[in-house]
C-alpha cells in the first residue's frame, strides 16, 4: 500500500509541532493553503493550540480572490482579531513592524515552479526579512506541477523584478522548500531555516486554485507557455475562461487560415529542436517538446502530454515567432496595446525580444539559455 499522502503542514503538526511551543507566529498563505483534508492550514494551526499571532497574505491576497495585479491592503481576521498583512500593497517584504509580534514564520504557498508566477518572490523577501530582522522560518512544503522542469533564461540585473525576483531559469522546477535552501546558498542569508517536505504522491483528483485563473493542473502545466502573450492584449490567454493560459484567441484580426498557419509554423520549429513528430497525430497539430497544439476557429489550444520533454520557455517563444511570422512583427510588436517591456520583465531579459526582432531561428534562441539551464540543474542536484 503506497504510503498516505501528507503535505508539509501535516507532517509538521504531526511530528514537529514542539518546533512552534512558546512562538508567536506568523503565518503565509493563501487559499490554496490546505492540509491533505482540505481544511485551511490556518485553521489546523489554530485547532493544534499555536498561537497564531499574524497572517500574510501574497499576491491575490489571503482569501486569494483578488486579480492578477490588483493592489491588497491590510486587514484583520474577523474571528480570530490577529492582523492580516499584504505583501502585495503598500509593501512586498515584511516591515519589522509586521514582525515585531513573531518569532518564526511558517510559509505554506502553493507554487507551481514558475518564476513569473509572483510567490517566488514573496518566498526571497520572506527569507531575507526573517534574516534581517532575527526570525526563523519553517517551510511547509507542496509539490510543484512543473517539478523538474528546468527552462529558459536566467534574469539579468536590469531585468530583475517582483516577476523575475530570483536568480533561476523561467522554469527552475522546485518546491518552496527547495528554492529556499537553495536562496539561503546563493544569497548568503544567516538564516535559521527548516523545511518539512512533504510525502507521499498527491491525489490527482484534488486541485485548490492558488490564484484565481490557475484553476486545474492543466491550467498551471501551460501558464509559462503562454503567459509571455500577457504583453500582447490583442491575443487572449483565456484567463476567465475554463481553459484559462490554455491557447490563444483573436478572431478579429487573425482569420482560421491565420491560426493554421500558425500551428503549422509551430510544429515547423519545434521539430527542428526536437526532432519530426510522430506520425499517429491529426493534420495541422503539432505533438513535440511535450505539448500537443492544435487550431481552432479563433486561436489554437495547447495541452501537455509530456512532463519529461516539456520545454514550457520554448514552446512559449516558438509560440511567439509564429505569430510574428504570420501575423509580423509590426503588427505584433508595435501596435494593439503591445507591451514589449512587460516580455522582457517576465523573461527578465532583453535578449530573446531583440533576437526575434532580428530573425533568429528557434534553435538559436533556445541555445541562448540551454547551458545556463543545465549549469542550474547541475548546481541544485543535490
Amino acid at each position: 500500500m503506497s504510503e498516505q499522502f501528507q503535505f508539509g503542514v501535516d507532517v509538521l503538526l504531526a511530528e514537529h509541532l514542539d518546533w512552534l511551543r512558546g512562538a508567536r507566529v506568523g503565518l503565509v498563505a493563501h487559499a490554496a493553503s490546505v492540509d491533505a483534508a482540505g481544511v485551511p492550514s490556518a485553521t489546523r494551526l489554530r485547532v493544534a493550540g499555536v498561537n497564531l499571532a499574524a497572517l500574510f497574505g501574497p499576491e491575490h491576497g489571503f482569501a486569494g480572490v483578488a486579480a492578477a495585479g490588483e493592489e491588497v491592503g491590510e486587514a484583520r481576521h474577523p474571528e480570530w482579531q490577529i492582523p492580516i498583512h499584504s505583501l502585495y500593497g503598500a509593501t512586498r517584504k515584511p516591515t519589522p513592524e509586521m514582525l515585531a509580534g513573531v518569532d518564526t514564520l511558517l510559509f505554506d504557498l502553493q507554487d507551481l515552479g514558475v518564476r513569473c508566477y509572483t510567490y517566488s518572490a514573496t518566498l526571497r523577501n520572506i527569507l531575507e526579512a526573517a534574516a534581517e530582522n532575527h526570525k526563523a522560518v519553517i517551510v511547509l512544503d507542496r509539490p510543484v506541477p512543473l517539478a523538474g522542469v528546468v527552462d529558459g533564461p536566467l534574469p539579468e540585473a536590469p531585468f530583475m523584478s517582483f516577476v523575475a525576483a530570483i536568480p533561476v531559469p523561467f522554469c527552475y522546477g522546485l518546491t518552496p522548500g527547495q528554492t529556499a535552501l537553495w536562496l539561503r546558498e546563493k544569497l548568503k542569508l544567516d538564516l535559521d531555516l527548516r523545511v518539512v517536505a512533504a510525502r507521499g504522491v498527491p491525489p490527482s483528483a484534488r486541485w485548490i486554485p492558488p490564484s484565481p485563473a490557475i484553476r486545474s493542473p492543466a491550467h498551471a502545466l501551460a501558464y509559462p507557455a503562454t503567459v509571455l502573450f500577457e504583453a500582447f492584449p490583442a491575443l487572449d490567454v483565456g484567463r476567465k475562461t475554463e481553459h484559462a493560459f490554455q491557447g490563444l484567441e483573436n478572431g478579429t484580426m487573425l482569420s482560421s487560415k491565420d491560426w493554421k498557419r500558425i500551428v503549422e509554423e509551430v510544429s515547423r520549429q519545434l521539430s527542428v529542436v526536437s526532432g519530426p513528430p510522430s506520425t499517429d497525430h491529426e493534420p495541422l497539430t503539432t505533438d513535440l517538446c511535450g505539448v500537443h497544439i492544435a487550431p481552432l476557429e479563433k486561436g489554437l489550444r495547447l495541452r501537455v502530454t509530456n512532463l519529461a520533454d516539456y520545454r514550457p520557455a520554448l514552446v512559449g517563444v516558438a509560440l511567439v515567432r509564429a505569430v510574428q511570422q504570420v501575423w509580423g512583427a509590426e503588427q505584433l510588436w508595435e501596435q494593439n496595446g503591445a507591451r514589449p517591456d512587460w516580455f522582457d520583465k517576465l523573461l527578465g531579459t532583453d535578449r530573446v525580444r531583440l533576437a526575434l526582432r532580428a530573425g533568429a531561428e528557434l534553435a538559436e534562441l533556445g541555445a541562448m539559455w540551454d547551458k545556463d539551464c543545465a549549469a542550474f540543474r547541475r548546481e541544485v542536484a543535490r
